[in-house]
């Protein structure tokens, strides 16, 4: 399983740089577009949407929904309201997440989450292609916003793995740790000087280091969201599409609350579309 993991992630973190960084914006758009409809296949597992109508609705709503992202990101100003919106889903769904019980919260049925299947998936490729296209260093901040997620989940797991001992969430993922989130907040707070250096005009280091750090607990919280949605649908994980490390959904569940939140902090502090 190890060998599987490391391997089919040296084969993809190369393929996922020069894809970043070379494809021109529109190009990184329809790449991000198949992978989000993949991800929408592994939603349908998650929201046990099994008949013929239902599988062929999701989809269209979520075509319809990138093609309607696209066209909103043109025009001036949409993109600090859309993400904002956004950013304000992602705290009501910290808030449930707070607040879980096993046995009192309610199970969403298939509408709920068919919307949240929506709620996730768009913004994240929104979230990615407009950051993509933010100025001469949009594709290195695409890189950088991921790496967000990357190196949260690398300082809470050796953290965790060491001195991990206080439960975070026992009900939702039994594994992780409060002192794996501390892990992974001291490892993002040194990795955001690498964003000062990138676009000094963001703003003042502190800034900087406290939206990392806003956008480093984001990380875990889509992390447990996708593993809620999994222990109620009674899965592992969300696919097999890649060895050792299940689904897309797998890879990109920290990332899919990451991008629109860092996007939106992102704008926040430098002005922008």
């Amino acid at each position: 399983m190890l060998f599987h993991r490391i391997l089919t992630a040296l084969v993809l973190l190369p393929l996922v740089i020069a894809g970043v960084l070379y494809l021109p914006t529109d190009g990184f758009a329809l790449v991000m577009g198949v992978i989000i409809l993949i991800g929408a296949h592994e939603w349908l597992r998650l929201a046990s949407l099994v008949k013929l109508s239902e599988i062929v609705l999701f989809f269209v709503l979520i075509i319809a929904g990138l093609l309607c992202c696209y066209w909103m990101l043109q025009y001036q100003g949409v993109g600090l309201s859309l993400f904002s919106l956004v950013t304000v889903g992602w705290l009501v769904i910290t808030g449930l997440i707070i607040q879980y019980n096993p046995e009192t919260s309610p199970v969403p049925g298939k509408r709920t989450k068919v919307a949240l299947g929506l709620f996730v998936l768009l913004p994240t490729w929104a979230a990615l292609v407009f950051l993509h296209g933010y100025g001469e260093q949009g594709p290195a901040l695409v890189l950088f916003a991921m790496s967000l997620s990357w190196v949260a989940d690398t300082g809470a797991y050796f953290v965790g793995r060491q001195w991990g001992r206080v439960k975070l969430a026992p009900t939702i993922s039994p594994k992780k740790t409060r002192e794996g989130v501390y892990g992974a907040l001291l490892a993002v707070g040194l990795w955001s000087s690498l964003l000062i250096w990138l676009r000094p005009e963001t703003g003042s280091v502190f800034q900087v280091v406290l939206l990392c750090l806003i956008v480093c607990l984001v990380s875990v919280i889509g992390d447990l969201f996708e593993s809620l949605l999994k222990r109620q649908a009674g899965i592992k994980d969300s696919g097999h599409l890649l060895p050792g490390h299940g689904g897309i959904l797998d890879r990109i569940d920290s990332l899919t609350a990451v991008a629109p939140v860092f996007m939106f902090g992102l704008l926040l502090l430098g002005g922008g579309a």
